[in-house]
């Protein structure tokens, strides 16, 4: 008997396992045409569902649009980030909320006092980092299902982004993250993946 082909081994069609990954790309350009609030409403539905420890959410997102907002942001993004990053029609900055923990008697309702396991603060932010980061994973994906394409960027002044935006010091920047239509010239050259030999052992 025929081994199945790998892409037939999902509940995916090979349809949907290309637009989530096998075609997907970081986008470097973007067209003009607007993302609209309903488009990352409908994103953010999908990709809540995602799992984080304590079920604790701490993924903030905050929407560049406007051009002051913008402009806010420009000063702190590396020079080589900085003309996609003005000209996308949305900019997003992904935060890590710290006190997290204060809505866990609501998210995490079976265990009550799990509020108080993340009293300490420099521990419960490195559980905020963790799991904002598994989230922005989740977000990635969710652009790409929506049929748009993202420019997550790491190159920029995380704290200098913090202050600006977040100054009473619950949230900290962790990713910037374009979103849109790609434009012209949008892909660079598609860079080597790891094969699974390299990567997955078994015991």
């Amino acid at each position: 008997m025929t081994a199945p082909a790998a892409a037939d081994l999902f509940a995916l069609d090979r349809a949907a396992q290309d637009l989530l990954f096998r075609a997907a790309r970081t986008a470097n350009t973007f067209t003009d045409e607007p993302v609209t609030d309903a488009q990352v409403a409908a994103i953010h539905d999908l990709i809540r569902y995602g799992p984080t420890a304590y079920n604790g959410q701490p993924l903030r997102v905050l929407l560049l649009r406007s051009s002051e907002s913008r402009a806010r942001l420009l000063p702190y993004v590396s020079s080589s980030n900085r003309a996609k990053t003005a000209s996308a029609p949305l900019v997003a900055v992904l935060a890590a909320d710290v006190d997290f923990h204060e809505r866990l008697p609501e998210l995490y309702p079976h265990r009550p006092q799990a509020r108080d396991w993340l009293a300490d603060r420099v521990a419960r932010a490195e559980q905020a980092r963790f799991n904002a980061t598994l989230q922005i994973g989740y977000l990635l994906v969710g652009v790409r299902a929506a049929g748009l394409a993202a420019g997550p960027m790491a190159g920029f002044d995380a704290a200098g982004v913090t202050r600006e935006f977040f100054p009473a010091g619950r949230h900290e920047a962790l990713l910037l993250m374009s979103v849109g239509h790609p434009g012209p010239d949008a892909w660079r050259e598609r860079l080597p993946r790891l094969p699974t030999a390299d990567v997955i052992h078994t015991l």
